[in-house]
């Protein structure tokens, strides 16, 4: 079987030289990236990697900035290297769908063993890639929608939250709960940022976003 393919993302070339070895011994293949602005590149070049290690402090494009641009197209999991570990700085990760946060230094065997948990998560998920209902086809591993065929340009909040609605088609879903669900934390800003997302997702679904019903004072309703 093919070896997996993780792309290390760091401008310091001895942090990189530490995680490769680490995740060589454990039978992946590793790919580096010295500043972000590369990572994006090899990134989209490669297509085939199966997960990303990535500082947050670096030249010519930060890891936040990486990850927005990777998260527009794609939902390969995210692990988040930084040596700030002030929460505002993990909230953040959460919010751009970072997948794992981990404070530097670290233990190199724990890294491995996160990466692999995450990656046999992803491969447990695989088998359900693929939900529809009312002509709206999502295939999650693919990261795409069709609408009765036609394929829809999503970001990947707007993704997140069309499949979170469709899971849950015919439920009363509240702005905590969708909050709560998408954005992967206890959510304690304004819980608007929910309607906004919606109406921009109802935008790009034409005569479907009217599945998407409001419940006024409480939130959404999905329903086909």
């Amino acid at each position: 079987m093919d070896k997996l393919k993780i792309l290390v993302v760091d401008d310091e070339s001895r942090m990189r030289k530490l995680v490769r070895d680490f995740l060589v011994k454990n039978n992946f293949e590793v790919i580096e990236a010295e500043d972000g602005q590369k990572a994006v590149d090899i990134f989209f070049e490669e297509k085939d990697i199966a997960l990303i290690i990535l500082d947050v402090m670096m030249p010519k494009m930060d890891g936040w900035q990486v990850c927005r641009e990777i998260r527009e197209y794609s939902k390969v999991p995210i692990i988040m290297l930084t040596a700030k570990t002030e929460e505002r700085d993990e909230l953040q990760g959460f919010e751009l769908g970072v997948d794992e946060y981990i404070g530097k230094p670290f233990s190199p065997k724990i890294l491995v063993a996160r990466v692999e948990a995450i990656l046999r998560r992803t491969a447990q998920g695989s088998s359900e890639d693929i939900i529809e209902a009312g002509g709206i086809v999502i295939n999650k591993a693919a990261h795409n929608v069709t609408i009765d065929g036609k394929e829809i340009e999503l970001s990947f909040k707007e993704f997140e939250l069309l499949t979170y609605f469709i899971e849950n088609k015919g439920l009363a879903l509240s702005r905590e709960k969708i909050l709560n669900n998408v954005w992967n934390y206890d959510y304690f800003g304004d819980a608007r940022t929910i309607d906004t997302h919606v109406k921009k997702l109802r935008g790009k679904m034409g005569d479907k976003g009217d599945l998407i019903k409001t419940i006024w004072g409480m939130g959404y309703k999905f329903e086909p």
